[in-house]
């Protein structure tokens, strides 16, 4: 009789248990559910369709259920002076893509990367040293990259191989060649130039290749002041004044080379999708190379995109865990396989340990090969920065300089006044340069 009543007492616990237990659950979980808000993210992209974002933000949206992103792709045409405006608002965009020379204009409408997110440390070894010069102020990180591109040699094999030469990899040998393969009618007028190079008004990025030229020469773009970076002008411009295998009568260089017309064809290793589309039908046998070198150490350049995430958005957390989710290497090679469903590769890895996915690539090696040896500029090409962008603002004072020695005119003067411009427009974004008679 006793061990009944026992039994029936632990029973009777074990059932005020378990309601106990269960109430518990239910008020637990309401409570999570009710904290755990739905999110939407606005990400404003470039270059990539919705479809190709489509697979890493659903993997994402798995593993943060209540997180939404929606992804919209900006038209280039204005997207600097849309994209800061629309940071500026309360209801902006969370996440934006902004080029590796933008910081300057950008470090007060961006949210530095939380330290839980991505430490310095971890952001220097993942990524290429680049990357850390550009999107990186005061030991805080303001962007982190999906891609690196840079400058890169295209050259028409067929012409090379019919003059019985291989691609130049020095600049000496590259003035030699040029002159050799440039192709001119009876009056002397440039039928098959041998290099868009000299001039501004028809060489697609020769912003970039002048960079190049004077961060080759041992000069500063910023103060391109003293020999080197008058060298450097005067090395850009010689190419038409004294080699004569260029002028402003040629048609743009990308459609030039498109046409089989230039032997020699400088930019970054997007363009050949541009080249590839203009030489449908024309059979253009052309190959990409790393660009020559001077003597000494070697000098590459890169010009990029990169990811950061609005100071005024409300959904930070959110934002930098989607960007983190995106940086990690199973993630950037499954969206890297959906852009070369839909072209002829992705954009480059931005994560240095993935280098040698891309090593066997003949499009995209001969620069990623090189890309620890990359350095960039304000001086930019197709930022699509608007005309009160710093690329613009520099790229005039460049303009006026190139032109003017085309002119005749002296190489000091010419890049004094533009120092002078560039610290201007540096400063109008908190940047002081100082003005030395010797490079930086």
């Amino acid at each position: 009789m006793m061990a009944g009543l026992n039994t029936k007492k632990v029973l009777i616990i074990l059932a005020v248990v378990l309601v106990v237990v269960v109430a518990a659950l239910l008020i637990v979980t309401k409570f999570f559910l009710s904290s755990v808000k739905p999110v939407t993210l606005t990400y404003y992209g470039l270059w990539e369709d919705p479809k190709v974002m489509a697979g890493v933000i659903s993997d994402f949206s798995r593993a943060y259920p209540n997180v939404k992103v929606n992804y919209l792709k900006q038209d280039q045409i204005n997207y600097r002076e849309r994209m800061t405006k629309d940071l500026q608002k309360d209801g902006g965009p969370d996440i934006v893509r902004i080029h590796s020379s933008w910081l300057p204009m950008f470090k007060n409408l961006l949210a530095p990367v939380p330290s839980s997110v991505m430490s310095t440390t971890q952001f220097n070894s993942t990524f290429y040293p680049v990357h850390k010069d550009d999107l990186t102020l005061g030991g805080k990180i303001y962007a982190l990259p999906l891609e690196i591109d840079g400058l890169v040699m295209f050259a028409n094999m067929d012409l090379l191989t019919q003059a019985g030469v291989s691609p130049a990899t020095i600049w000496e040998e590259f003035q030699d060649q040029v002159q050799r393969l440039t192709v001119r009618d009876q009056q002397g007028r440039i039928q098959t130039a041998g290099a868009a190079l000299g001039t501004v008004s028809n060489v697609d990025h020769w912003q970039d290749i002048l960079s190049l030229m004077i961060l080759q020469n041992g000069s500063s773009v910023v103060t391109p002041l003293g020999n080197t970076a008058e060298g450097a002008l005067r090395f850009y411009t010689d190419f038409v004044t004294n080699l004569n295998v260029w002028d402003e009568t040629q048609d743009n260089s990308t459609l030039s080379f498109a046409k089989g017309k230039l032997v020699y064809y400088f930019a970054p290793t997007w363009r050949f999708f541009d080249i590839k589309n203009l030489s449908t039908g024309a059979k253009l046998n052309f190959k990409v190379f790393p660009v020559p070198q001077l003597p000494g150490d070697p000098v590459y350049l890169a010009t990029y995109w990169a990811e950061g995430v609005s100071v005024k958005s409300p959904n930070q957390k959110e934002a930098f865990a989607f960007l983190q989710f995106l940086t990690k290497k199973e993630n950037l090679t499954k969206l890297y396989s959906a852009q070369a469903n839909v072209r002829d590769f992705g954009e480059p890895y931005s994560r240095s340990d993935l280098k040698t996915n891309l090593s066997l690539d003949a499009n995209v090696a001969p620069f990623i090969v090189n890309a620890n040896k990359a350095k960039s500029s304000v001086l930019a090409s197709y930022t699509w920065d608007g005309t009160t962008g710093i690329n613009s603002r520099v790229a005039k004072y460049y303009s006026d300089a190139v032109n003017s020695v085309l002119r005749g005119g002296d190489t000091k003067t010419a890049l004094t006044t533009v120092s002078q411009g560039v610290a201007q427009v540096l400063a109008d974004y908190g940047i002081q340069v100082p003005q030395a008679a010797t490079p930086l």
